[in-house]
């Protein structure tokens, strides 16, 4: 799905503001971006403030991010906001995946999150689970561009593998016996929901 009608925009080669404190995103974005001459520099880097996540879906909040972004900073930029939905828990965290593993200090601790999915969910049979990410990108002048990537699968308990982040300690994609922890960038890239967002993403606005 795109943000906005008509011919999506194209993304020049250039600095791209990627709107996200997350290192891991950082990592995963400056690589997926890299062949298309993007050099990507992230909010924290920039020292730009974390705005407050007001919508109720995923378009919402990363268009929120992306749009605080590119206007802090005059470049173009790239917001990501992406969740976990458990079927037993009616589709919890979602959007709200963040805000589960936000600690009383500010930082977040996503283990206490994934022991809550465990505590919440185990007594119910169905381990249905969902990554989601909607991804937008945004211009200086208000123009906005989104996409959506969704991968089901389950979730297991306890934890496993340490290459990821997030819930991605908990999470196997269907047809896989790997958690998203546990497989390499590469592996990751061809199952995951943000590459998929990311696919989608490429092949309207960049290239």
């Amino acid at each position: 799905m795109t943000a906005s009608a008509g011919q999506p925009r194209k993304l020049l080669p250039g600095r791209l503001v990627l709107a996200s404190h997350n290192a891991g995103k950082l990592r995963e974005f400056a690589s997926l971006l890299a062949p298309y001459g993007l050099e990507v520099v992230s909010a924290k880097e920039l020292g730009l403030p974390e705005p407050a996540e007001t919508g109720t879906t995923f378009l919402d909040n990363a268009r929120i991010k992306a749009l605080a972004a590119t206007q802090a900073t005059g470049l173009p930029a790239l917001a990501d906001d992406s969740g976990c939905e458990v079927a037993a828990l009616g589709g919890a965290p979602g959007v709200y995946t963040a805000d589960w593993a936000t600690q009383p200090d500010g930082s977040r601790d996503y283990g206490p999150a994934m022991e809550r999915v465990w505590r919440e969910a185990n007594a119910n049979p169905d381990r249905g689970c969902a990554f989601v990410a909607t991804l937008v990108l945004a211009w200086p002048d208000g123009h906005t561009e989104g996409f959506e990537g969704r991968t089901e699968g389950q979730w297991t308990w306890p934890p496993r593998g340490a290459q990821g982040f997030g819930f991605d300690p908990i999470f196997v994609p269907d047809g896989e016996t790997l958690t998203y922890a546990e497989m390499s960038m590469a592996e990751k890239a061809r199952l995951s929901h943000r590459a998929r967002a990311f696919r989608a993403l490429a092949a309207a606005c960049l290239g």
